[in-house]
Formats: C-alpha cells, structure tokens, sequence
C-alpha cells in the first residue's frame, strides 16, 4: 500500500523560522519544500528593478505578466528563479523586506501568487510556508501549523541570520521593520495573515529547531497513521 502524501502548511510571522521548519520537515519527509515568501520578494525586487512606485497598483499589475518564478536546488537547499536569474541571496535584503508587505497587498499580485503555488502543491507531498498558506491556498491541508514567538527573540534571529550575510543592521531598524510587516499583513484586506482554523500554534520561542521539528513531526506521523488506516480496504 502507498504511503499517503499529505500537504503541510506553515504560517506565522516574520522571523519565526518558518522557512528553517519547513525545509527541514520537507527533507525529512522526502516532501518538495516551496518558500511562498519567497516567490513575493522576487516580484518585489522585480517591480523595484523596473523603477514602479510599490503603491502604484495599476503599474504593479501590468507587470506580473513578465514575472516568472520557479526553484532550483542547490545542495539540498532551494534558490528563487526569477526570469532565468538566480536571486536568492539578492531577495533576503533589507530592502525587500521594507517593500514586500506593501507588494504583497495588491489583490492581482496575491492571486497570480496563490495560482502558482496551487499549482506547485497540487498533488500533495509538499511543504509550503507563508503567511496564507493554511487560510487561503491550501484550507484544506492535512497539517496546518502556526508559528510564533517572542519580538526580541526574532529581533535577535533576524539580526543573526543579517550578520551571516555580512549585513550589520541596527536591532532597532530590525524590530521596526517586523513590526511593520506584521501590522500589515494581519490587516490587509486580502487574505490577511491569521491563524488557520484547526491550525496548531506552536510559540517557538524556547525551542531549538530540533526540539521544533520534533514536535511537528509527531504531529505529521500522527496524521500520516490516520490517512493510512482511513485509506486502507475495508
């Protein structure tokens, strides 16, 4: 009998390690690991690069159809694709963290996003993080996770992960910048970010990664037993 491939989706806010989560759960599990973050900072820096004001939605808009976005792996580790360029290390900046909330609030920019992750995940065997993933692109996933923590513990994870790339951020610049993108992403009017129903939350300020993802994969073990035993001839 096959082994049930289910979709799991990872939300929370910024700097809670929903990507480290979810590329760990995804390699543990044999699963395709999809950074939806990843995919809007890409149409971020694309809409900076072509010279439009972010707050231009209309320009925005007649932009997308130029955008195309996919993931190579690299090591085990997955690099953001856009239009035939490698732009990973360029999207983690600064500065597309201070645009991307305001791109991700344009309704044309969410629904070409959510289009393409649908399509991305549709048979399953997935591991999607992001802000709407368990509410509006996959509500009827198997595993629904919520991930949240302490401000100053994701200050200081944010700064670290800056520091690693060489950019020495003020703490306070850091704390404003995720204030701000959680302000608007919980308020948009677009599928704000907001905990799942039947998600399970999981603050994850104590917790080592390790610890984490032990959590999470009891849970998915758990879920992985029950779709066996409910697909199994009667």
């Amino acid at each position: 009998m096959s082994i049930p491939r289910i979709t799991i989706a990872v939300d929370g806010y910024s700097s809670c390690g929903k990507s480290t989560l979810a590329r760990a759960l995804a390699q543990s599990l044999g699963y395709i690991y999809i950074d939806s973050g990843a995919m809007y900072r890409a149409v971020t820096l694309y809409v900076l690069e072509q010279g439009v004001d972010t707050r231009d939605w209309d320009r925005v808009e007649k932009l997308l159809s130029a955008v195309h976005i996919r993931f190579d792996m690299d090591g085990g580790a997955p690099r953001t694709i856009l239009n035939g360029r490698d732009v990973e290390d360029r999207i983690r900046s600064m500065e597309i963290s201070s645009h991307v909330s305001p791109i991700a609030t344009i309704p044309a920019v969410r629904r070409k996003m959510v289009d393409q992750q649908q399509q991305l995940g549709k048979y399953g065997g997935i591991v999607m993080d992001g802000r709407d993933i368990g509410t509006v692109v996959f509500p009827n996933a198997e595993i629904k996770l919520f991930l949240t923590a302490e401000m100053q513990e994701r200050v200081d994870r944010r700064q670290k992960q800056l520091l690693h790339q060489g950019k020495d951020i003020a703490a306070a610049n850091i704390r404003r910048n995720l204030f701000v993108r959680d302000y608007i992403d919980a308020t948009r009017s677009d599928s704000p970010l907001s905990k799942a129903s039947g998600a399970v939350v999981i603050d994850n300020t104590n917790l080592t990664p390790l610890e984490q993802l032990s959590i999470c994969m009891a849970l998915v073990k758990s879920r992985l037993h029950e779709q066996r035993i409910t697909s199994s001839p009667k």
